[in-house]
């Protein structure tokens, strides 16, 4: 379980680990700053005890043999089975945010959804890798896709659109780097294009209108589309060299709906400009970076399709937030890795982390090219 070599601290990966370090202290500046007119500290100490317990978890999954996690592949599969099926019978937040997505023990509340993508990147990074020399015959194959989406089709009943869309993103990513054939991946992309009628008719109302309002901003400015509005007024007065932290009128006034959470990057745009959002980007591209190059280097097919899911997880979180925030993307209620308030959200990314770390102290020079 634990089998770590002295001489693995050579391999270990510095880069990652301070990029990551920078981005949790470059967002709790950022949170403090979007909720300074809350006359609270309590957004700002909650995400700093989570990013303590979650840099607690790295170390523990540094020391730990990532190996371990692929032997627990099945119950760490069930767990997450369970963890959808009990949002679905006792989960709240469908009157507040329109899905059932949080579980509460007592005054202890959590997203099981951010635990559920962790551990079916593992589960299914392992089911992958045993069955490798036939992922291409269909009856292997289907097998693979049923064990991939059964979560994803739990999320799907919370429901939960903007979540399941990072699941297929990254599941779809794994797929390919394990040798799916490109047909298969014709097929379904066919299948996704033509089953868009039918999800259509299958969206919410306020689903709709988000699409609507991306298609034309200026649809509804002071209702359904007052949200994207304020965004990107804000990320716009920010220019190049922001109007100064804490000093951001759209966000010290109040006019950001959600600003400590999904729309976080405004306020980051407003007050520190393309600068700071920049190197925010910066920040997020090494880590993304760091990740690939473990995933490129890594001993087995298990560890490199832990990597890769993990860089996709991360790259759907970014591009959206970060596009839906300047109009680039439809609203989805994706929140920003390491700066988006959470505490759940803050401790998963930190233990994806420690098992990024994990892999790329054993790795010894897996290639993906035949």
């Amino acid at each position: 379980m634990f089998n770590l070599r002295k001489k693995a601290f050579k391999k270990f990966d510095f880069v990652l680990l301070i990029s990551v370090i920078l981005l949790c202290i470059f967002g709790l500046i950022i949170l403090k700053s979007a909720t300074l007119s809350y006359d609270t500290n309590r957004y700002v100490k909650t995400q700093a005890i989570s990013t303590i317990i979650g840099f607690v978890a790295i170390l523990v999954l540094v020391l730990l043999d990532y190996q371990f996690l692929g032997k627990m592949y099945i119950p760490i599969y069930v767990v997450c089975i369970g963890l959808l099926v009990a949002v679905l019978v006792a989960g709240t937040g469908d009157e507040q945010w329109g899905a059932k997505s949080w579980l509460y023990i007592g005054s202890f509340g959590f997203q099981p959804s951010e635990f559920v993508k962790i551990g079916l990147v593992i589960s299914l990074a392992k089911y992958i890798d045993i069955n490798k020399e036939n992922i291409n015959e269909p009856v292997t194959l289907i097998k693979i896709l049923i064990f991939a989406f059964f979560p994803v089709g739990l999320i799907l009943l919370q429901p939960d659109a903007g979540t399941a869309m990072v699941f297929i993103f990254f599941i779809a990513a794994m797929l390919f780097i394990a040798g799916v054939k490109w047909k298969y991946i014709g097929y379904a992309v066919t299948l996704g294009l033509l089953s868009l009628p039918v999800l259509w008719f299958k969206l919410d109302k306020y689903q709709r209108d988000r699409i609507f309002n991306f298609v034309d901003p200026e649809r509804d400015t002071s209702g359904t589309g007052y949200q994207a509005i304020q965004g990107r007024i804000a990320v716009g007065s920010g220019k190049i060299f922001g109007r100064g932290l804490f000093q951001g009128t759209q966000t010290q006034y109040n006019y950001i709906p959600a600003k400590q959470t999904d729309f976080i990057f405004a306020v980051l745009a407003e007050e520190l400009g393309f600068i700071g959002g920049a190197f925010l980007i910066l920040l997020y591209y090494i880590m993304i970076r760091r990740f690939l190059r473990i995933a490129k280097n890594s001993t087995d097919l298990f560890g490199s399709l832990m990597c890769v899911g993990f860089a996709a997880m991360f790259l759907f979180h970014i591009w959206e937030n970060i596009g839906m925030t300047i109009g680039l993307m439809p609203i989805t209620g994706i929140p920003l890795p390491f700066m988006s308030h959470g505490g759940t959200f803050q401790l998963a990314n930190l233990i994806c982390i420690g098992i990024v770390l994990s892999v790329g102290l054993y790795r010894e020079g897996l290639s993906f090219e035949d």
